[in-house]
């Protein structure tokens, strides 16, 4: 009887043991998603051949710490990442933990088109090891991170004697902290700038033909939004206490520029 009751009870912790396991899975790998837009430039079209993206993992060694998050070559238009558009530029899954740079592999091809005439950008033999950049994030378990790299092409592409060089500028924002500001230009001709500062950064767009914008990838926060037609038949306007929520869009509605 006393051995029929020890088989019971010893049952009992295997099955309850199996049952506890089912319900307590073990936690997956978390996800990492990136996405490129653009401020403007002078430039008809700006061309940025990208054939990888990696990120650093803190607790690993500088050479075998990187993480591939996408290694397949592709161009990417910055002209046509604006006003709500972007592109995805990696995304994979990663080992939970705390990551701290990015890497981008800019390759040969890259260009820049200049009143319908085409150059090759020169590329510094010093961005052979990849462009670096610094941003501190944790990937979690079975959750997804998203960050988006906004590429200032006026501030990256530099004019030599005969070529352009490259040299970029990115400025990387987590979505999850970040929200946008939207509106549309009246009158369409005035062909306006967009732009409010974020510290030393100012962040820009031009608006579409319907004169709608959107300056994307904004911290939380108070903002003055400068509006300056490129269209001398109107005056600059300025928009200020302008609050940013994170994860959603503050739509200016139509903003009609006065005329001189």
């Amino acid at each position: 009887m006393k051995n029929s009751l020890l088989f019971l009870i010893a049952s009992f912790l295997i099955i309850t043991g199996c049952e506890k396991s089912a319900v307590e899975p073990t936690p997956g790998p978390g996800e990492l998603k990136l996405y490129l837009i653009d401020s403007p430039g002078e430039y008809d079209e700006v061309n940025i051949v990208v054939n990888r993206v990696e990120v650093h993992k803190s607790d690993t060694d500088t050479t075998t710490g990187w993480s591939v998050i996408n290694n397949i070559k592709a161009t990417y238009d910055l002209f046509k990442l604006r006003n709500g558009a972007s592109s995805i530029l990696g995304n994979a899954k990663l080992t939970p933990g705390h990551y701290t740079q990015l890497r981008l592999m800019i390759d040969s091809g890259s260009n820049v088109v200049v009143n319908g005439i085409k150059y090759n950008l020169v590329i510094p033999s010093g961005m052979e090891s990849g462009l670096k950049l610094t941003h501190a994030f944790w990937i979690e378990a079975d959750k997804l991170y998203e960050l988006t790299l906004d590429f200032d092409a006026e501030r990256s592409i530099k004019k030599l004697s005969n070529d352009y060089k490259l040299q970029p500028t990115i400025r990387v924002q987590a979505n999850i902290v970040s929200g946008t500001i939207s509106g549309k230009i009246m009158p369409s001709d005035a062909n306006a700038l967009i732009e409010t500062t974020i510290g030393n950064d100012t962040i820009a767009t031009l608006p579409d033909t319907t004169g709608f914008f959107k300056l994307m990838a904004l911290p939380e926060g108070s903002y003055s939004v400068k509006i300056t037609p490129n269209n001398t038949n109107y005056r600059d306007t300025t928009i200020t206490n302008v609050v940013v929520v994170k994860q959603q869009d503050k739509n200016l509605g139509t903003i009609t520029l006065p005329t001189n």
